[in-house]
């Protein structure tokens, strides 16, 4: 975006002795056409003003119009353009989102997988410069999003989830391989998971520990996040007469979490409630903070020649109409 400046701001004062020379060419005009009063004649006939008359004041105008362009010509005003190159060092990241049953569970607001959807989306747009994908899992798993720089379209894709999408269950290896599959050829400088589960693994054809040596071996690290409070929580049930809430024990088998986090390089962490599960995701934001080198420009170019071409068209105007059309009347 474009802003104007002046090299010389100094010479702007000048502009002040403009008013000073319009207020002194009012009462100069006033005192030329001073009436005279005679004593026993008939009052002078006054000649009647035509509109030429009054066209001679233009001539002034231009003048005073063009001493201002040029006192501003003299400021050298400039245009300035500022704009960055940002290089950054990329961080690729793949979300493994739980999407079993349980994750409907009333102990986070409005329930556990739309809170964790929520602070999933803050986390994708306080990101722009990484590449972020979006795997789910529950008895299966497959990827919801590939990794992409188009945050609007992931975001999009991670508001659709919902549980029920795919057969019930918790295969957190197969979460964490799928993951891994989306994210082990990434030429990025730093490759990370973030897997969110609230159970216990009970389905896939893959152990979570074996999963975790895959991501071992490509590089990649594994921050993962128990989703659930402790003690009791109001789980779905399905009965007769619908859909109920029970109150049930809340089983994340944090032992296996903890170690696919040791294994790969990452962390664990236990979120209990809403505050905490943002307070879990800001604190990884911290601990995977892109590095970005910003380089900025400045292009100025100088505007004054459009206003100098204009001030002395101005007094070119003035010249031909003093020595023209308004000849006598000066």
């Amino acid at each position: 975006m474009s802003r104007i400046n002046f090299a010389d701001p100094g010479f702007l004062y000048l502009l002040l002795l403009v008013p000073a020379i319009v207020a002194f060419y009012i009462l100069k005009q006033q005192k030329a056409f001073a009436s005279i009063t005679m004593p026993g004649l008939e009052p002078l006939q006054v000649p009647v003003k035509t509109f030429r008359n009054y066209l001679r004041h233009i001539l002034f105008a231009l003048r005073m119009i063009a001493i201002s362009l040029l006192i501003i010509v003299l400021a050298r005003p400039q245009s300035t353009d500022r704009f960055q190159d940002v290089s950054t060092e990329g961080i690729d990241i793949i979300l493994a989102l739980d999407i079993s049953g349980s994750m409907l569970a009333r102990d986070f607001r409005p329930n556990r997988l739309e809170a964790s959807k929520n602070v999933a989306t803050e986390f994708i747009s306080g990101r722009p410069y990484d590449r972020i994908g979006l795997v789910v899992f529950s008895g299966e798993t497959f990827t919801q999003c590939p990794l992409t720089t188009d945050h609007a379209v992931l975001i999009n894709l991670l508001r659709e989830i919902e549980s029920g999408m795919i057969e019930d269950g918790t295969a957190i290896g197969m979460g964490l391989a799928n993951s891994v599959t989306r994210i082990k050829d990434s030429e990025a400088k730093s490759k990370v998971i973030i897997l969110l589960t609230d159970g216990v693994n009970n389905r896939g054809e893959i152990a979570p520990a074996t999963a975790a040596g895959i991501a071992k071996t490509f590089g990649v690290r594994v921050y993962t996040i128990g989703v659930g409070s402790r003690g009791m929580a109001p789980y779905p049930v399905q009965t007769p007469f619908g859909t109920q809430y029970q109150n049930m024990p809340v089983e994340i088998d944090e032992d296996i979490l903890k170690d696919i986090a040791a294994n790969t390089g990452g962390r664990y962490f236990r979120a209990t409630d809403n505050n905490k599960l943002v307070e879990v995701y800001s604190e990884i934001d911290k601990l995977e903070k892109s590095k970005i080198d910003v380089r900025q420009f400045t292009k100025k170019e100088e505007e004054y020649l459009p206003l100098a071409i204009i001030a002395f068209c101005l007094l070119a105007v003035e010249l031909l109409l003093r020595f023209t059309i308004l000849r006598k009347l000066i």
